[in-house]
């Protein structure tokens, strides 16, 4: 009895192990260069699955102020309907339950004509029931426990991605503040010299005259 309670355990641990190995790079991440609409598709297995996933602005040619209209988000399903809605957003996260198997479609909307970089992750989470894993009695509630886990895990990762794409955008737009600044100074600079040359010209015209004035 001894002997097989071990037996069970090596095999519980070994699956654990191969399926947390697993779980690294599941996780799709991409970036995408947004001119006006640009779509990406993922293929959802189950239905019922839960997709997550995350977006950000990373880099951009224009300022963004505060009337910005930001980036849209439209996520379709197989069947045509919006499971999904970002609006005017430079950066969001999503998460819903797959209503049926197939491909689903991620669209971005730039109102600008600029080109926007996106920072794009997406996960396809899925958690098997008791029913459509091993027969096993010892080994199903395992299965189960290790699959949310792993999507524990995974999750977590999603969040770091997110958070270092945040912090690629806060580097690029302090980056870009900093560029403004100096250009903003250099300009006064120019300003000031060019006003002082002038107010040194107008003076000498004024004394050259005074100067002619006093001869006659």
């Amino acid at each position: 009895m001894e002997g097989r309670q071990k037996e069970w355990s090596g095999k519980a641990l070994m699956l654990m192990g191969l399926l947390l190995v697993s779980f690294v790079g599941k996780i799709a991440s991409l970036s995408v260069t947004v001119n006006d609409i640009e779509c990406i598709y993922e293929y959802v297995l189950y239905e019922d699955d839960t997709v997550s996933g995350n977006f950000v602005v990373v880099d951009h040619d224009i300022f963004w102020g505060s009337d910005h209209p930001g980036l849209d988000l439209i996520v379709t399903s197989p069947g045509g309907n919006t499971v999904h809605t970002s609006k005017g957003t430079s950066g969001d996260k999503f998460e819903f339950k797959a209503p049926r198997s197939g491909m689903y479609k991620f669209c971005f909307h730039n109102p600008y004509s600029t080109p926007e970089t996106v920072s794009f992750n997406i996960h396809v989470g899925h958690i098997p029931n008791e029913h459509n894993i091993a027969k096993d009695e010892h080994l199903d509630p395992i299965n189960v426990k290790i699959a949310e886990l792993r999507e524990a895990l995974e999750s977590v990762t999603l969040e770091q991605k997110y958070l270092k794409a945040r912090d690629v955008r806060h580097r690029h737009t302090n980056e870009s503040t900093r560029r403004r600044v100096v250009m903003y100074t250099v300009g006064e600079y120019i300003a000031l010299a060019a006003a002082s040359a002038l107010q040194v010209v107008y003076i000498r015209k004024l004394f050259s005259k005074s100067v002619g004035y006093n001869r006659v």
